[in-house]
Order: C-alpha cells, then sequence, then structure tokens
C-alpha cells in the first residue's frame, strides 16, 4: 500500500518505520529537510513526498492547528483513508464532517510515546502492545474504519478502542492532559532544586511527563478546555481535603481520603 506520513516527529517517524517494515511504500512529508534526511537514512522510509498524489492512505502527525488546517485544506485523493493522530477529537471532527469531503476521515489517538521528543527518538516498535483509540460517528466510512483497524494491528497495537469524539476527548481530559498538567506544576515547586540524591521512583513516575512543550500542550488544552477544567477543578477540590486535614492535624479525615484513593487504585487495576 502507498502510504504518506506528514509530520516525522517521534510517533510520525516511529508509524512511519513500523508501516515501512510491514511492508508498505511508505513517504515522508515534513517541513524540516533534516528530519527527511534522517528518515531516509535510517531506513524509515521510502521516499520524500511533496503532496498525496497516488497515496491510499494518508497520517497526520502534527499539532492540532496544522492537522485541521490540512485536513480542511489538503488536497487528498479522492476515497483515500486520512487519519489524524491528535490528542483531541472533538473539534477535529466537527471541521472534517462540517462540509463534504473527498477523502474518508478516521480519528486515531496511539496510547504510546516517551519523555523525548524528535525523530532520533522515534522507534518501529514503539506501539506494540499499545492501546490505540479509534474515534467513530455515523459519517464514518466502516471500510477506512477496517483499513485503519488493520494497519494497527500490522504494526503492533494490542488494544483497539472504539468511541465517540465526546467520550474520547473526557477520558484523555483525565488519563492523558491533567496527568501532563499535574507532573509540570508538580516539578516547578522551589524544592525540587538540588534534590540531587534525594529521588527515588516515586519522584520519577511523578515527573516523567512534566518536561512539556508548551506550543503543542498549550493547543491541545484549550481544545479540550471544558472538560480538562473540569478534571483539573476535581482535583484541586480533592487536593484541598487533603491539604485541610494536615492543616487541622485530622488524622481520621487524613485517613479516610487516603482510604478513598487506594479503593479507587485497586478498583482500576482490577478491571484492567
Amino acid at each position: 500500500m502507498r502510504i504518506v506520513v506528514y509530520g516525522l516527529g517521534i510517533i510520525g517517524a516511529s508509524l512511519a518505520a513500523a508501516l515501512k517494515r510491514a511492508g508498505h511504500t511508505v513517504l515522508g512529508k515534513n517541513r524540516s529537510e533534516e528530519a527527511i534526511s534522517y528518515a531516509l537514512a535510517h531506513d524509515m522510509i521510502s521516499a520524500p513526498a511533496e503532496g498525496y498524489e497516488g497515496a491510499e492512505a494518508v497520517f497526520l502527525a502534527l499539532p492540532p492547528a496544522v492537522t485541521m488546517r490540512e485536513l480542511d485544506r489538503g488536497e487528498f485523493p479522492a476515497g483515500a483513508l486520512v487519519a489524524d493522530i491528535c490528542g483531541v477529537k472533538g473539534e477535529i471532527e466537527k471541521l472534517v464532517f462540517g462540509k463534504p469531503r473527498r477523502y474518508r476521515y478516521v480519528g486515531l489517538h496511539p496510547m504510546a510515546g516517551k519523555e523525548k521528543s524528535g525523530i532520533k527518538v522515534a522507534d518501529a516498535d514503539l506501539f506494540k502492545g499499545k492501546n490505540l483509540v479509534i474515534t467513530v460517528c455515523p459519517n464514518t466510512d466502516e471500510g477506512a474504519l477496517a483499513l485503519a483497524e488493520g494497519l494497527a494491528r500490522e504494526i503492533g497495537f494490542g488494544r483497539i478502542v472504539r468511541c465517540s469524539a465526546a467520550e474520547h476527548d473526557r477520558k484523555i481530559a483525565l488519563t492523558s492532559q491533567l496527568a501532563h498538567i499535574v507532573s509540570n506544576a508538580y516539578i516547578r515547586s522551589p524544592e525540587a532544586r538540588g534534590i540531587a540524591g534525594f529521588t527515588g521512583g516515586s519522584f520519577q513516575d511523578m515527573t516523567r511527563v512534566g518536561g512539556v512543550d508548551e506550543e503543542l500542550w498549550s493547543e491541545l488544552y484549550l481544545l479540550n478546555r471544558e472538560n480538562l477544567l473540569r478534571e483539573t477543578e476535581g482535583l484541586i477540590s480533592r487536593l484541598s481535603e487533603v491539604a485541610s486535614a494536615l492543616g487541622a492535624g485530622d488524622g481520621e479525615a487524613l485517613k479516610s481520603c487516603l482510604k478513598e484513593g487506594r479503593l479507587a487504585h485497586e478498583a482500576y487495576f482490577s478491571e484492567k
């Protein structure tokens, strides 16, 4: 299959490399020529792509604003599968289905990544065993959906979940976006300076995703602001309960908060 991947950062380049390894002809498109050269030198793509001519599938691994512009203005072949991999879906879906399109759109969100970004940390095995969320609605083309799922299986995704764009954005506000906000806020503590030798697994877990790209993540947060605001306010409320218990020296209230969290933790892992 002839596939174009536009955007050769860690996710796009990993996707290109995995698809090429699976036997597809993968053309890479990127604003930086350096990334194209690196992808060619490391066998991640078959050749550069100027446009989308002849593509049967196109994957857009771009920031939200650029993705939306491309979905609106890109000259995609008629009938081609065109999939974005952005971390928000509601606003993108509204744009795509707001008028007739020649292409067949499917929204994808791979739940995979690393702490570092860029093509040099891309990996063809990045998606092996990972979760993939696919957003669907009454306008989703069944053939394009089947094609997207088939390609996802080929490159190693484990669990594939279908849901609406609205459900995706609600859940991702908690499972991804809020986690990044908490990690980023946590590492901003003045006490985080000069702590070498004092850190262990807990600190590493809490700070792993703290180094966000503020340009990209601000876009994501604002496109999903209602869901994310609700989750952020909920977290602040729960932290306030702990702060109140500490301030009052109330051991019973503190234990109650911790027990509620422990039970929620156990419930999550029993369902997983």
